[in-house]
């Protein structure tokens, strides 16, 4: 099983949004550029020929970013917290990923930080940044919040059951404050296929949950990896299409396996197409099904 990877649908800004991203960030590259076929523009609406996705790394930490159109909205419910190692990487992030978005957190002291701010970036995604150290310079950063308050710990010991490599490294409660929030996940970090993650319980009256502009992506060896992850992740969750799922907190997953980017990514654009067609009529992706589609026509 691979990584973790937090995969952006952008509204049509997709490249210039990673293009912004690995300018401002150290160690940070584009890897792959895949494009729209004959088959993606009958289903998707977008030209053949033009960019799909791009794959690429900010401070090591692999993303995906798809120009999807605008289908979904990026929310504060998923965000990126940055550790900083310096006040001035801070200031300096916070600069570049400020201009033409919002703030939510304005840049400053805080009793957990001694330089902290969360701002929506021009393309709308989140990003916490963070003077501090951390076992990660990159994390993804999940509220609960809504109907999901106070589920945070619930979920994380559902994930940690999932995957392997897992467990909860640190869990700070609410101990001050309203009677409801007491007890409550004030901060948390757990481990995924030993990738950190963040989560919070929020009871502020947000109006926005999480959504499918940000889904999880995890690539799988074979078959019996794609159906353990499917069922499980899809408990009293909804199954979408196309390796899409949403598990039963509304945070959403794609669970592809290694050999569909393989066939894809061939040559031969007949076969890629049929493969595409096939890959548009299942919701869980059957690698059989797929294998067959680029060997035959029927």
């Amino acid at each position: 099983m691979g990584k973790i990877v937090p995969y952006l649908w952008f509204n049509n800004q997709a490249e210039e949004a990673v293009k912004l991203y690995t300018s401002i960030f150290n160690n940070s590259k584009i890897s792959n550029i895949s494009y729209y076929e004959d088959a993606g523009e009958e289903v998707s609406g977008m030209k053949s020929g033009s960019v799909m996705s791009l794959d690429f790394e900010i401070d090591g930490q692999e993303f995906i970013a798809l120009n999807g159109g605008p289908v979904f909205s990026f929310t504060p419910a998923i965000s990126f917290f940055i550790n900083c190692g310096t006040k001035e990487e801070v200031d300096y992030l916070w600069h570049k990923l400020s201009y033409g978005g919002s703030v939510l957190m304005e840049l400053d002291e805080y009793a957990f930080s001694k330089r902290f701010g969360w701002l929506q970036d021009k393309f709308g995604v989140n990003w916490q940044l963070s003077l501090g150290s951390g076992n990660q310079k990159i994390n993804t950063f999940f509220m609960f919040t809504g109907d999901n308050y106070g589920k945070a710990e619930e979920a994380m010991k559902f994930y940690t059951s999932i995957f392997k490599n897992s467990t909860i490294r640190e869990i700070h409660r609410y101990e001050e404050g309203d009677e409801s929030l007491k007890g409550k996940v004030n901060r948390a970090i757990f481990s995924l296929q030993g990738q950190d993650f963040m989560i919070i319980d929020s009871n502020f009256n947000h109006n926005f949950n999480f959504t499918e502009a940000i889904s999880l992506f995890v690539k799988c060896e074979d078959q019996a990896e794609v159906d353990e992850l499917w069922d499980r992740l899809t408990e009293d969750g909804e199954e979408i299409q196309c390796g899409w799922l949403k598990d039963k907190y509304g945070i959403s997953w794609q669970i592809v396996p290694t050999l569909l980017g393989q066939l894809l990514d061939s040559d031969d654009s007949v076969r890629s197409n049929r493969v595409l067609k096939e890959m548009f009529k299942m919701k869980k992706i059957e690698i059989a099904k797929l294998q067959q589609a680029y060997d035959n026509e029927e």
